[in-house]
């Protein structure tokens, strides 16, 4: 959505000099990617009761690279990046064992080269099966793969129908109680800045179930990117806003819910936990996922999209969360 709202602004001329796209290079198909460290400023970091551990920088030659709009942990060690054009990125957790180079490939196949053909903008997985399911915008589509990543079956939701265009299924979780969770990035209404349409199935979309509608309640100006559920069962919503006028910039904030509250119709409240202050590591982040440790505690990693622009990053931040020091309600 962001990619597109920065082409309309520069086709009007609100852009001159400010958001430049980086130059379009001619197709290349080379693997490397660099992961470059980030250096955290002295006292930082935190989102509230929650760490940074660390930060990373994320480069590569290769065409395909960025956009990154969902993040798995397929293991432990093991991320799983996918992009708004339909992408992958297999990546060893930078600060862990030495593994396999990070990898790209098509997570989308598709003869259609236009983008909401592919746009893949949330994600998620069964840990017990490996299945994959993703969010398409523009095509109110849910897709789910196997293990193997190879195609199951699709689906076309016809309550995201209603949903405009460019701002569709932004976040999407299957909970460990098999009920899915899909937040759309747009506003319940023309003047209603914390309220977001939201759905949940008993189970999973492209076997039949049927989806129930009610609201998402955030933070007001800020629009969901990302969720992931946590052990205790409740969810971290990931949440950003575009700040203007210039230099524009991003914020970021990160929010709690259980999603044991949510009632057809009705709306489902999330906590504010804080958000990213260190204007060093700010970036559109579009990416979240969660892997729980075995002394209790859980890491989080976050990625953000650079949108193809020539002053966004995409990086990669590690978290550490103790869920004890989170809020009860």
């Amino acid at each position: 959505m962001i990619r597109r709202l920065l082409s309309v602004l520069l086709v009007i001329g609100f852009l001159p000099g400010i958001w430049l796209r980086s130059p379009s290079p001619p197709p290349r198909r080379a693997q490397p990617v660099a992961v470059m460290p980030v250096a955290l400023p002295s006292g930082c970091c935190a989102i509230g009761p929650i760490r940074v551990e660390a930060a990373w920088r994320l480069a590569s030659a290769n065409s395909g690279f960025g956009g990154y709009s969902a993040l798995l942990a397929e293991s432990p060690g093991h991320l799983l990046a996918l992009s708004d054009g339909g992408l992958s990125l297999d990546l060893t957790a930078p600060d862990g064992p030495r593994g396999e180079p990070p990898m790209m490939a098509v997570a989308i196949p598709s003869r259609n080269p236009r983008k909401d053909n592919r746009d893949v903008e949330a994600a998620t997985r069964d840990p017990a099966t490996g299945r994959v399911w993703l969010a398409l915008e523009g095509r109110d589509e849910i897709r789910r793969f196997g293990p193997d990543r190879t195609p199951q079956g699709q689906v076309t939701v016809a309550a995201m129908q209603a949903w405009p265009g460019n701002t569709g299924p932004e976040a999407m979780a299957r909970l460990s109680d098999g009920r899915f969770v899909v937040l759309s990035e747009s506003y319940a209404g023309w003047f209603d800045f914390a309220r977001h349409p939201a759905l949940v199935f008993g189970g999973d979309p492209v076997s039949g179930s049927a989806a129930q509608a009610f609201s998402f309640r955030g933070t007001r100006g800020y629009r969901p990117t990302d969720m992931a559920q946590l052990p205790d069962g409740r969810v971290l919503i990931l949440m950003r806003r575009l700040v203007w006028p210039f230099p524009i910039r991003f914020e970021v904030r990160l929010m709690l819910a259980n999603p044991a509250d949510i009632r057809s119709g009705q709306e489902w409240r999330a906590i504010d936990l804080g958000g990213i202050e260190d204007p060093a590591l700010l970036d559109n982040y579009e990416g979240l996922a969660l892997v729980p440790r075995p002394d209790g505690l859980v890491t989080g990693w976050l990625i953000s999209d650079d949108n193809g622009a020539a002053l966004q990053r995409t990086l990669l931040l590690k978290l550490q969360i103790d869920p004890a020091r989170l809020p009860r309600r």
